[in-house]
């Protein structure tokens, strides 16, 4: 099984650029791997922002729901080298939205949170099969402010899972905080 970093951080922290040079150093070719779909004027010069800070021999994926299927393609041949997906947050709210209204009952959220941790199970299973390096970023949303609406409480929640799960799977985990990366897992005492 090929190593797997998860890179966790608040927003701006410079958790997808410290990601994009993990991936730069690790082995090639590299797969960016991206979850956000442009739906105004502002993600779009976002996503064009994102294109331009990666390198030009990467492979770009853009594939906002089906994330397990698209690393299992990226992974498949013997050259698979790092994939870099950003990011987790994205997905999982994907994944909600497609589940859920604005005001989900109880029940509801509980079988999506049933279903997206499924799914996020489903994307580390993936990646213990595969022979490609594999680098995950994800938001930190459990440090802020408890979000006024349920859907923002649920999203809050689940992706707290999520990422728990994933730091659980990871080989080394980083934490970055205003550009710096803070190793909080790996193979040395850091993470024992």
């Amino acid at each position: 099984m090929a190593e797997l970093i998860f890179v966790l951080g608040g927003a701006r922290s410079g958790k997808s650029a410290f990601a994009r040079r993990l991936a730069a150093a690790g082995p090639a070719p590299v797969v960016f791997l991206a979850t956000m779909t442009p739906g105004d004027e502002e993600s779009r010069r976002r996503v064009v922002r994102h294109r331009r800070e990666r390198p030009p021999d990467w492979e770009t994926v853009e594939e906002p729901i089906d994330v397990v299927e698209a690393i299992g393609r990226a992974t498949a041949s013997d050259a698979a080298g790092t994939v870099l997906l950003d990011c987790l947050s994205v997905w999982v709210s994907n994944l909600l939205l497609r589940l859920l209204g604005e005001s989900p009952s109880p029940d509801e959220a509980d079988a999506a949170e049933e279903q997206v941790l499924r799914s996020v199970d489903s994307l580390l299973a993936q990646h213990r099969v595969a022979a490609a390096r594999l680098v995950i970023v994800s938001n930190e949303v459990g440090a802020g402010v408890v979000p006024p609406y349920p859907l923002g409480r649920v999203f809050r929640d689940i992706l707290g899972l999520a990422n728990q799960r994933a730091a659980a799977q990871a080989d080394r985990v980083y934490f970055v905080v205003a550009g710096i990366p803070n190793e909080i897992k790996g193979p040395g005492p850091v993470g024992s």
